[in-house]
């Protein structure tokens, strides 16, 4: 990382980040070019293992790409805020932003549950949220085995 001074090696503070963001993109391999796809996401962080969750119908141009390739980089950034000075005729943006990369694989019937739970919980962390049960056999639910992560910030001051 070129600008050490901005980045967050402390592992809480990472994942303080990844909690506060709201979208995750996904590159997925596409041959000559990465497809890039953003995605609601939910996580859980047990020890040292960080994994992302994820949602979908059970066919598509990204599922075709995970099932070809499981290799997968992500991305998300949050707390954005242009900071602009007239008199000095700079600006800057202030962000939070984690990256990472890790193997995908499509969970069974009986992993989906508890993924779509963490999906909800990552979206309303102050209650259980309800969803359809009868929508998740038609749901193609899927997680990322982080493998390693980098976080950046640009802090508001």
């Amino acid at each position: 990382m070129r600008r050490k001074d901005r980045e967050v090696t402390d592992r809480a503070e990472i994942l303080d980040i990844m909690r506060r963001c709201d979208v995750c993109r996904l590159a997925l391999n596409d041959g000559e070019y990465p497809y890039l796809v953003p995605l609601n996401f939910g996580m859980t962080a047990e020890g040292e293992r960080v994994t992302l969750f994820f949602h979908s119908a059970q066919a598509g141009k990204k599922v075709e790409l995970m099932r070809a390739d499981p290799r997968a980089a992500f991305e998300m950034d949050c707390r954005h805020q242009l900071r602009y000075s007239e008199e000095a005729g700079y600006c800057t943006m202030a962000y939070e932003s984690v990256i990472g990369r890790g193997r995908l694989r499509i969970l069974s019937e009986e992993e989906k549950l508890a993924a779509l739970r963490a999906l909800m919980a990552h979206y309303h962390p102050e209650k259980e949220t309800y969803f359809n049960p009868a929508a998740i056999p038609g749901t193609l639910v899927y997680a990322l085995d982080v493998e390693q992560l980098t976080a950046k910030r640009n802090p508001l001051k």
